[in-house]
């Protein structure tokens, strides 16, 4: 049996397919590639449990939706009150600013309906590279779509049931609840509970009454009184909205203009199918020529553009020098405004909240907070950072860890076995491509004949590896 200790250990991170030669077996084709004990497996579509895991995960969310519908049905904790409490008189307003179909509508529909469009017509762009199977551009846009629309239900739902819980939790009056309330006078002294009970009547500072005090017939009117913190209005606006805009600005590239740090991906990888992708070398000319990299015929790099950021120095940012004024730029402004409206929104229909007495200050302030937080934490949960993540969602999880990964993982995208290389999508694979990765230093287009060189192997021993030469 062969012993598998001497075998080069590649790890996932590092390794790319590529014209690998081990001894006298060419793998120009990564199907059955053994490296290190373990195997790499290309996977042209999502196997069943992948789908599988996917669908579980919409149906937990549906299962917390409906738990936090059955929150918002039962009969909340009351909390005492006074009778002579003035944020607590204020009048009942029967046709509300934003009644909860219009927030469904406005928070939750719409989004549904333009995440839709901007996958469905947006998506992948313009970084397809000419030959692409519509196949796989199909597969990209469905698979942005499924993450965009992921992401919403995931911040909707969370905020939903944190909200809902609360609201039981505490039974904090609305300050319309005396107007909901319709309360026993006859029998006032019956319900006083605490304060100074010492005094002749109750409507005096300091005395507070049973909820039992209220006699309005109406049970769903009595209870919704006891509802006020935290507002479900505002987290429910800005789970759905705030993701939203989040979502627009991602896949319109809005973002703060920032400097690449040293070490930063090439440009190419943000491409829709980078591995599809070969950027035409574009010689610099012209009066910006003097703030682009590498002026200098002499220097270790060619002085190039590629045809997306213009190589601006980002995967050789220690090699090469650029002015730093030319790294990034302001999107436009409009499009800024788009981004921002969903946001807009949420913050009117927080507002509408308090004047219709629906809800104190603090109640909308920390609703709108726990819609802020879902939002936020949804939408990076499946989508790449805005500022350097080209606008795509995060892939797949891979077929070993689609439901759990344990201890000692770092990523849900790379499989158990040790040494091995996962393909989520058809562009992550092109039968050559660099070991070291794209962006590497090492990292060039020139085709090297195969050599046999010296690499660390497991227990840090030396084994020899007849590969590409650029290694």
């Amino acid at each position: 049996m062969p012993d598998d200790s001497i075998r080069p250990l590649i790890h996932a991170r590092s390794f790319s397919p590529a014209p690998t030669t081990f001894g006298a077996r060419n793998y120009n084709n990564m199907d059955d590639l053994d490296l290190a004990g373990g195997s790499v497996r290309r996977k042209g579509r999502l196997s069943w449990v992948v789908t599988a895991s996917y669908v579980f995960d919409w149906v937990v969310l549906i299962a917390f939706a409906a738990i936090g519908y059955v929150l918002g049905k039962i009969t909340p904790n009351k909390r005492p009150f006074s009778l002579d409490d003035r944020n607590i008189a204020f009048p009942y307003t029967v046709n509300e600013t934003v009644p909860v179909w219009l927030l469904v509508i406005v928070g939750i529909i719409v989004p549904i309906c333009l995440i839709a469009v901007i996958c469905l017509i947006l998506v992948p762009g313009a970084t397809v590279p000419v030959g692409t199977p519509k196949s796989l551009i199909w597969k990209r846009k469905l698979w942005e779509l499924h993450t965009g629309l992921l992401g919403l239900a995931l911040s909707i739902v969370a905020a939903w049931f944190i909200t809902n819980g609360m609201k039981n939790l505490f039974g904090k009056p609305r300050p319309d609840l005396l107007s909901r309330c319709q309360p026993d006078l006859d029998n006032l002294s019956q319900y006083i509970i605490g304060g100074l009970k010492g005094l002749a009547t109750a409507t005096t500072a300091g005395q507070l009454v049973s909820p039992n005090i209220c006699k309005n017939p109406d049970k769903h009117m009595l209870d919704d009184g006891f509802r006020s913190y935290p507002s479900g209005h505002s987290s429910s606006s800005a789970a759905g909205l705030i993701y939203f805009s989040l979502f627009i600005a991602s896949k319109f590239a809005i973002t703060i203009p920032f400097l690449a740090p040293a070490g930063f991906a090439d440009a190419s990888a943000f491409t829709a199918f980078p591995s599809r992708t070969r950027l035409p070398n574009i010689k610099i000319s012209g009066p910006d020529s003097y703030e682009l990299p590498d002026r200098n015929p002499g220097a270790p790099s060619p002085s190039t553009l590629d045809a997306a950021l213009g190589n601006k120095g980002i995967s050789r940012h220690n090699q090469t020098i650029s002015a730093v004024r030319r790294q990034a730029a302001a999107p436009p402004i409009y499009l800024l405004c788009v981004a921002v409206i969903p946001f807009f929104a949420s913050i009117f229909i927080a507002g509408s909240r308090w004047w219709d007495f629906r809800h104190h200050g603090f109640d909308i302030l920390f609703g709108y907070l726990i819609g802020t937080v879902t939002a936020i934490f949804a939408f990076r949960y499946y989508h790449l950072p805005i500022s350097s993540g080209a606008g795509w969602a995060w892939g797949p999880r891979s077929h070993d860890k689609a439901f759990w990964a344990g201890v000692g993982s770092f990523s849900y995208a790379t499989d158990h076995l040790r040494g091995t290389y996962r393909s989520g999508d058809e562009e992550e694979g092109l039968p050559r491509a660099n070991p070291y990765g794209r962006g590497s230093a090492l990292s060039g287009t020139t085709d090297h004949a195969p050599s046999s060189r010296k690499v660390a192997g497991p227990e840090g021993r030396d084994v020899e590896y007849a590969g590409d030469s650029r290694i």
